[in-house]
């Protein structure tokens, strides 16, 4: 028995089959053709789900999972992401579902690919056995997904716990979502790169200007490089703190890409979460590194997907 998984985010789109106890068997991923028009996205997906497809533990199919960038409306198997412009009320569930390599029987089950994350890190993670606990992804987009109750909680269309569009700053830069100063403007890596670039910072020659290449020189002492680091990190925390208020929280966990700076990130974010979170009940909430990695939106949409059809393995 083994359990397909698609998480679609702004730069990638990933596939994955994943066994019962949350260990992938096979993976594949594509380039997000972000810019381009609808068909092509679709095209890069029915090449991921061709090259799992192809895997000889294909026929074990159980169920499939799909994070995907939000917004997501579960109910009608839509997605909208803020990150990928022609996608707008698009059908994937009813595409992927059309795939010829996807059985009959077999109905894609659609997720936020934050909420997946959380699931993922409450199953095999950071968060495991943690009855309240907010789970965050901070990378091209910042989303994060909540656990309530020792369960995900995914709210009636799948988005709750979209910390990257709570606003921080009401005077602060439009958003793509259409808000002003939302989290995500601020502590994407996208934002990062662009804050460092504003700033006067430059990569070495032949490195791309990404948060990574910002990240490493961080390390080195470049005060630009530092200053974007901290200004993220900020942001984080004012959302993070507002969360904290509003669902009390056992924990904090972060990954993505951005999360990959280590202290780089979490140095700062926790300083600035002592100034944000002051309330009693939310002081010192841990907050710690997510521990599947790049891997935790496709054991996350794998685990959510398994336990809408009722297969009891990939319950916490």
């Amino acid at each position: 028995m083994v359990y397909a998984a698609l998480d679609i985010g702004g730069t990638k789109i990933a596939g994955a089959l994943v066994d019962a106890d949350g260990r992938l068997v096979a993976r594949c991923r594509r380039a997000t053709p972000a810019q381009g028009p609808a068909d092509d996205l679709m095209a890069a997906v029915d090449s991921v789900l061709d090259e799992l497809a192809a895997h000889r533990r294909w026929p074990e199919l159980s169920c499939l999972g799909i994070g995907s960038a939000g917004p997501v409306d579960t109910v009608a198997g839509t997605v909208s992401p803020v990150n990928i412009p022609s996608w707008r009320a698009f059908p994937l569930v009813e595409r992927v579902r059309a795939h010829p390599g996807v059985p009959a029987g077999v109905r894609p089950v659609l997720v936020g690919d934050a909420v997946a994350m959380a699931a993922a890190e409450h199953w095999r993670g950071a968060a495991r056995g943690v009855r309240d606990a907010l789970c965050m992804v901070v990378s091209t987009g910042v989303g994060g997904g909540l656990i309530l109750n020792g369960a995900p909680h995914t709210g009636g269309s799948g988005n709750a716990g979209h910390i990257g569009h709570i606003t921080v700053d009401v005077n602060g830069p439009l958003c793509p979502c259409g808000a002003r100063g939302c989290v995500e403007r601020f502590a994407s890596g996208t934002a990062i790169a662009a804050r460092a670039l504003d700033s006067g910072w430059a990569p070495p020659a032949g490195v791309a200007p990404t948060a990574a290449a910002v990240a490493a020189a961080a390390r080195e002492g470049d005060p630009r490089a530092l200053a974007a680091f901290d200004r993220a990190a900020r942001a984080l925390a004012a959302g993070i703190a507002a969360t904290i208020n509003l669902v009390e929280l056992d924990l904090v966990v972060i990954g993505g890409g951005v999360a990959q700076a280590g202290e780089t990130l979490f140095g700062p974010l926790r300083r600035h979460l002592d100034a944000y979170a002051v309330l009693d009940f939310a002081r010192d909430v841990p907050v710690v590194p997510a521990e599947l990695a790049l891997d935790a939106g496709l054991i996350g949409a794998a685990a959510v997907a398994a336990a809408a059809t009722g297969l009891p393995a990939a319950r916490p």
